[in-house]
C-alpha cells in the first residue's frame, strides 16, 4: 500500500493551556514523536495565545479593527473580508476556549508563524515536517463548519492536476485539491473541539512535504484575490450595492463583463437596445427614457462599466471601468 492511499492522524494529549509567551516549538515536539514526512497540524487558537493575540471585550467590539469590508449581514451575524483577506463569520474573531469575557484574534501572519515552528521542529527536533496552521470556517451553501488552513509551512497547499489525464483518457482542466484544507479537515477529527489536543499529526502524505528550508506559498495563497471571486457580497448587498454604485464597491463585482453581456442584460431588465460606438474601448451608447436611469446604472455598475452624460439629453456612454 503506498503512502498516499494510507492516513494515519493522531491527536496526543496532556498539552498544558498555553499562554502569551508559550513555545510552540517545544510543547510540539513534548507531546508527540514526529518524524520525516509528517504535517503537523496545530490550531490557530493555540497560535494566537501563544503570540499574545488575547484581547478584553467582545467580537463585536474588535469586529470593525479587523474587518476590511462586509461581505454579508443577517442580523448579528457578519460574514466579512478579513486583513487576512479571508472571508469568515466575525472575521474569525472567536471567544470559545478563552477565559470569560475576553476574545482571541488570529494570528497576525499565520504563514509566518507556520514557518517559525517548522524551523524551530527542525532545529531541535531534527524532523523535516510541514506545518499547518488551521482555523475552523463555514462554507457557502453547506451547513455547518470544517477546518480549513490558514498558515501553512514546507508544504504543497495545492496539487495541480490540469494537463493530466484520467483512466478514460479525459483531460483535467480545473482540478486543483486544496490538500493544505482536506489536511486540516482530516486533522480536526482527530483534535475535536472540546478535548484540549491542539496539536495533530497526519502521516502518509510525506509526498506533499517540501525539503528542509523551502516553505512553499503558504496558505495565503489558496485566498482568491478581491474581485476574482464569484460571490463577493451576499444577494441582499449586491443589490444594495449596485444600487448605490460607489467607485469603492467595484472590485468585488469582479473585471467588466463583455460588451454583449451587458447590452444582453439592458435589454432583458431595461428594455432598451445600446449600440456600439466602434471606440477602441468597446463602449456602447445608450438612450433612455425619463425613470430608468437608476435600475440602468445599477446594470452598467453590476457589470463592472462605468455610465457618463453625452451632450445629448437622456443618453449615456457606457464604457468598462477601471478596476
Amino acid at each position: 500500500m503506498s503512502a498516499a492511499t494510507r492516513l494515519e492522524i493522531f491527536a496526543p494529549d496532556g498539552v498544558p493551556e498555553v499562554v502569551a509567551g508559550d513555545d510552540l516549538v517545544a510543547l510540539a515536539l513534548a507531546a508527540a514523536e514526529l518524524a520525516d514526512g509528517d504535517v503537523l497540524v496545530v490550531t490557530s487558537k493555540i497560535v494566537s495565545k501563544a503570540e499574545g493575540r488575547l484581547r478584553r471585550g467582545s467580537r463585536e467590539e474588535a469586529l470593525a479593527g479587523e474587518t476590511v469590508r462586509v461581505v454579508a449581514r443577517r442580523g448579528e451575524t457578519a460574514i466579512v473580508r478579513n486583513r487576512l483577506g479571508l472571508t469568515m463569520a466575525a472575521a474569525g474573531i472567536d471567544n470559545s476556549n478563552v477565559p470569560l469575557g475576553q476574545i482571541v484574534l488570529l494570528p497576525e501572519d499565520p504563514d509566518g508563524s507556520a514557518r517559525t515552528i517548522r524551523e524551530g521542529i527542525h532545529e531541535h527536533g531534527g524532523a523535516n515536517v510541514a506545518v499547518v496552521v488551521s482555523d475552523t470556517a463555514g462554507r457557502a451553501w453547506r451547513e455547518g463548519q470544517t477546518d480549513v488552513a490558514i498558515g501553512a509551512a514546507g508544504l504543497v497547499v495545492a496539487e495541480d492536476f490540469a494537463g493530466r489525464t484520467d483512466a478514460h483518457g479525459n483531460e483535467l482542466a480545473v482540478t486543483l485539491p486544496a490538500v493544505a484544507d482536506e489536511l486540516a479537515g482530516a486533522a480536526e477529527l482527530a483534535t475535536g473541539k472540546l478535548g484540549g489536543r491542539p496539536f495533530s499529526v497526519v502521516r502518509g502524505r510525506a509526498d506533499l512535504v517540501l525539503p528542509a528550508g523551502e516553505h512553499g506559498p503558504g496558505a495565503a495563497s489558496l485566498v482568491r484575490p478581491d474581485g476574482a471571486d464569484l460571490f463577493g457580497y451576499g444577494a441582499r448587498e449586491a443589490v444594495l450595492r449596485a444600487l448605490r454604485a460607489h467607485d469603492d464597491d467595484r472590485r468585488p463585482f469582479g473585471a467588466p463583463a463583455p460588451a454583449t453581456e451587458l447590452a444582453a442584460a439592458i435589454r432583458e431588465i431595461v428594455g432598451l437596445a445600446p449600440s456600439h460606438t466602434g471606440a477602441a474601448d468597446g463602449a456602447l451608447v445608450v438612450t433612455y427614457p425619463r425613470g430608468t436611469s437608476r435600475a440602468l446604472r445599477a446594470l452598467v455598475f453590476a457589470h463592472g462599466w462605468t455610465m457618463n452624460a453625452t451632450d445629448h439629453p437622456h443618453e449615456a456612454r457606457l464604457r468598462p471601468a477601471d478596476v
